[in-house]
């Protein structure tokens, strides 16, 4: 995997870009010369652990054959100060489903995901208390 950043035409603006053509601006804020343009990194973290669990999600309801219509993740972050950087102390993920769902099929993709298969809820979970929630509209 290899993603490559590149500085654009302001300060701290940038642009990742994956080798399928994929991009997101980065940006800092306004106190460091950011013109918060784009996602901060922080930010791309909370979007990294949403994304890959409702992909993992989709995939698991679709195996258990339920008609899920729509799906929303909504991801908030408590950050806490370690003295030079910011780490999560908390994530949660509220899961927004729409469909004719089975509670406890969603209830056991939501577990699946978080605790055995999305990669960036492993990787976060070291340093961050992982919660979640969700309804069915």
């Amino acid at each position: 995997m290899k993603i490559t950043i590149q500085k654009l035409e302001k300060e701290m603006h940038m642009e990742a870009a994956n080798k399928q053509g994929g991009k997101i601006r980065l940006d800092g804020n306004t106190q460091i010369g950011g013109l918060e343009g784009g996602f901060s990194p922080m930010q791309l973290l909370l979007a990294g652990i949403g994304g890959c669990s409702a992909i993992d999600i989709m995939g698991i309801l679709e195996k258990q054959k339920q008609p899920l219509d729509d799906l929303q993740v909504e991801i908030e972050g408590d950050k806490q100060s370690t003295g030079t950087y910011s780490e999560f102390k908390s994530i949660h993920l509220k899961f927004i489903f729409t469909g004719d769902l089975d509670e406890k099929k969603v209830e056991r993709a939501i577990d699946l995901s978080l605790n055995k298969y999305c990669s960036v809820s492993k990787a976060l979970e070291k340093g961050s208390e992982i919660t979640s929630s969700y309804e069915i509209q």
